[in-house]
């Protein structure tokens, strides 16, 4: 088996032990519920979670509700309406979800139940905009903060202060007791900020929010402003959350595939959060030391998991993970049984059909073969057509989960 071999071998593992079935079924066993349960389910692993919940619970759910992003759907389920919506920009059906969500809650009573499942992309795919913001305005400021390189954190804070179903504002329209379970994609866990915390007290201020604006120069009207001076709920008493799965799962099932390989592991971190091309980078520098023969023998893999940014000066197309890979490949360059991957593990990396990319020390030699020289092509922010010149695009398809990233270098 080849060292590529391995390599796609460990993305396989690593993302089916994250998948959640098996752990929402695990959380809704903790739960017991009085009557007929209503459930609304947001997010890319939406569509997952509440086939989940539909196995464990059966009858007992009178009516549900799946928003998550286009294809990520997998068919129907009885009993749920599916509505697939935009991301990472909403669009009309991210609306539309969030406003047939409320629709199912807003007649439910103090002892009714609600369970609220959460997986992240529902910052984008669940929205509605908070009285006197369109649609557009959330719009335009979502696509100035993906290009700008702010990270996830701050895109949530501007979100959240622009919503009426983000930032605890969900919970406040139902009156019945909600159970969320949330499977994590932001570091840290962070439950306010994780789909912008729908059903958990915000801990952003309108101050935050503001100098996030003056950081990233963000071109907003009045009333955008105006919006973002009204401060989040800071206190939800109808609402009981449990986590399901995060980034350090995904880095747990990274190192035991590794190790089933033959390879010694090294975590180097759960919570990578930089530029993507200075990851890039970075992780091919530590691909070089391995192979000067300092300090780790081999075979090994290097781990890290978490979430890159992008910021975008060029007009080309691409993701985080494919840029990551796109700058490490021009590191590694000539490099020998060496290979560095990042992919996302929802299947999905920017606005792209590919997870991420996989690179060796002959990827920009097959590039430059091909007529791409690697540099111009970072410039451009154009990873995607790069890594598709040089056959080195990992193409999963929607996965079903979403816990960040993972990046891993193999030296065999």
């Amino acid at each position: 088996m080849t060292i590529r071999d391995d390599a796609f071998k460990i993305i396989h593992k690593s993302i089916e032990a994250v998948l959640p079935q098996a752990a929402v079924i695990k959380a809704l066993e903790k739960k017991s519920f009085r009557g007929d349960v209503t459930v609304v389910a947001i997010g890319k692993a939406a569509w997952t979670m509440a086939f989940a919940a539909g196995e464990k619970l059966g009858d007992k759910i009178s009516r549900g509700i799946i928003v998550t992003k286009y294809d990520h759907s997998k068919g129907p389920i009885e009993g749920f309406e599916i509505i697939e919506a935009g991301h990472p920009v909403p669009d009309e059906n991210s609306v539309r979800g969030a406003s047939r969500a409320l629709e199912l809650v807003k007649n439910l009573e103090k002892g009714d139940d609600v369970i609220f499942l959460i997986s992240g992309g529902g910052s984008a795919i669940f929205e509605k905009p908070m009285e006197g913001i369109s649609l557009e305005d959330i719009m335009d400021v979502t696509s100035q903060l993906l290009s700008s390189g702010a990270d996830i954190v701050e895109i949530n804070t501007i979100r959240k202060h622009l919503s009426d179903v983000k930032g605890g504002r969900f919970a406040l329209h139902c009156k019945a007791n909600i159970y969320s379970v949330v499977l994590s994609d932001v570091l840290g866990d962070r439950l306010d900020s994780i789909a912008s915390g729908p059903a958990y007290p915000d801990s952003s201020t309108s101050s935050q929010a503001l100098k996030i604006v003056e950081k990233y120069n963000l071109r907003i009207s009045e009333r955008i402003l105006d919006a973002l001076k009204t401060e989040t709920p800071k206190e939800i008493n109808n609402c009981e959350t449990v986590i399901t799965g995060s980034v350090s799962e995904l880095c747990s099932a990274a190192s035991k595939a590794a190790k089933d390989l033959g390879y010694q592991t090294v975590l180097l971190t759960s919570t990578l959060d930089c530029d993507a091309r200075e990851a890039g980078r970075f992780m091919a520098s530590i691909g070089r030391e391995i192979r000067n023969g300092n300090g780790l023998r081999t075979p090994v893999a290097v781990i890290a998991g978490g979430e890159t940014v992008v910021r975008v000066r060029g007009a080309g197309k691409g993701g985080r993970n494919q840029e990551l890979c796109l700058s490490a490949a021009i590191g590694i360059e000539g490099l020998s049984d060496t290979v560095i991957f990042s992919v996302g593990s929802d299947g999905t990396d920017g606005p792209t059909d590919a997870a991420g990319g996989i690179v060796d020390g002959e990827t920009a030699s097959r590039m430059r073969s091909a007529d791409v020289q690697p540099e111009i092509y970072l410039d451009d922010n154009d990873s995607y057509n790069a890594l598709k010149a040089s056959g080195d695009l990992v193409i999963t398809g929607s996965t079903g989960t979403n816990v960040n990233d993972l990046t891993v270098i193999l030296c065999k």
